[in-house]
């Protein structure tokens, strides 16, 4: 079934407006009739089944059926902060890890990175990975679409890790720290967060997950006086195996062991 984000000012009690862009995807894109159902959610804390009245180009109206429940959400909070990539790397990290189960993505400059920041091009670009975020939301049937940053500079970043409830930087070099442990010391320090033996799945207060940060570096990886910096913001080291991933890849890869270790990924 469609999903739509749309802004929480377009939630009435009995009713809600679908506009814009997503408007003209039903009526243009899908077709649809008065009487077909879709659901909509305000990307915070209202999901619904909705009924379309007679749906129009750029505003379509809509009956409440019924208030869904919001439990498409992982119980713990991740972000991916990765170093720019080069081409539309990003855009793969950005949609592949809402599909997984990401929470944001910080996008940053490290000593390494190729590509070269445009002040007058930044605000587009933005908007498109936001775009794209929200679209690979609706598709994962995500109650949330996850928060897009701004580029960050090292410095920046490395303000945020005490943030943290636990930070990893993904680092080729490191052999001597497993990652799959320092997940689970993680989890097993959190009171907000436990897995319920009966299904393996993991639970948790949406309002006080635990908050993860998994930093991977450029094509290039990380010096390492970046990972001693990172390690003395409060970031542990860890390798993803003994293969050398992309960059793109490592993001993906990192977040699904953590999420795996939680019970997210089918238990």
């Amino acid at each position: 079934m469609q999903r739509y984000f749309i802004a929480p000012e377009l939630f009435l009690e009995s009713s809600v407006a679908i506009v814009g862009d997503d408007a003209h995807h039903l009526s243009r894109v899908m077709r649809a009739k008065a009487g077909d159902q879709v659901i909509v959610s305000d990307g915070m804390s209202r999901e619904a089944l909705v009924r379309l009245r007679e749906p129009a180009k750029d505003r379509v109206e809509a009956d409440i059926i019924e208030w869904l429940p919001m439990t498409h959400e992982p119980a713990v909070e991740v972000w991916i902060a990765q170093s720019l990539p080069k081409g539309d790397k990003m855009e793969l990290v950005i949609q592949k890890g809402t599909e997984i189960g990401a929470d944001r993505f910080v996008p940053f400059v490290s000593e390494r990175t190729v590509v070269q920041l445009d002040a007058k091009k930044e605000g587009k670009r933005i908007e498109r990975w936001q775009k794209i975020a929200k679209e690979a939301a609706e598709q994962a049937h995500r109650n949330r679409v996850p928060a897009v940053e701004a580029p960050h500079s090292w410095k920046q970043l490395l303000q945020l890790i005490p943030q943290m409830d636990a930070a990893w930087i993904c680092y080729e070099k490191e052999s001597g720290i497993a990652f799959k442990e320092q997940i689970q010391e993680a989890l097993s320090k959190s009171k907000a967060f436990r897995i319920d033996s009966a299904d393996g799945e993991g639970t948790g207060n949406l309002g006080q997950r635990l908050k993860l940060m998994l930093v991977i570096g450029p094509e290039g990886g990380f010096t390492e006086q970046e990972v001693q910096a990172a390690e003395a913001a409060g970031c542990r080291s860890v390798s993803l195996g003994r293969r050398i991933l992309r960059t793109e890849t490592a993001a993906m890869v990192g977040l699904t062991c953590i999420l795996y270790e939680t019970g997210e990924m089918g238990g």
